[in-house]
């Protein structure tokens, strides 16, 4: 036979074995794979989770800055200042102060999450990875509306 560059009928059940750079379905990569990796499998789940807990936390926070703003306010009618060294005003200053916290690490903790994840992401993004029902066609508009 020829040496051709173009796939021959014998690679096309190829499932990887023999020739790597073969045409046909590739195998899902063996847990032993240097590509396989754990963290890969878990990354986009990961990045939307972090990314949508950080928009919460995010509006958590802006609620409890407009509900300390309302407080200081209302205690401020009556004359008296949020920064007085009452423990009336130490009570108001303090009122939010562990949700504020809480809201902060987990906006830290999920921005940490959603960047590790884009980071995972972003190094695997060439690894090729097909299931065995994957024949590597690509089907267009007119194929998929039987046009």
């Amino acid at each position: 036979m020829e040496d051709n560059a173009a796939p021959q009928p014998s690679d096309a059940d190829n499932s990887g074995g023999d020739n790597p750079d073969a045409e046909g379905p590739a195998a899902p990569l063996a847990p032993g794979h240097p590509d396989h990796h754990p963290l890969v499998a878990s990354a986009r789940p990961a990045l939307i989770a972090g990314a949508v807990i950080a928009v919460v936390c995010i509006a958590f926070l802006v609620i409890l800055f407009v509900l300390d703003s309302f407080n200081a306010a209302a205690y401020s009618v009556s004359g008296k200042s949020v920064s007085d060294a009452t423990d009336e005003a130490r009570q108001i200053r303090d009122l939010y102060s562990g949700a504020r916290i809480g809201g902060i690490i987990a906006l830290v903790v999920s921005a940490i999450v959603a960047l590790v994840s884009a980071l995972v992401l972003y190094l695997n993004r060439d690894v090729v990875r097909r299931d065995g029902n994957d024949d590597g066609e690509s089907y267009h508009l007119d194929d998929l509306t039987g046009r």
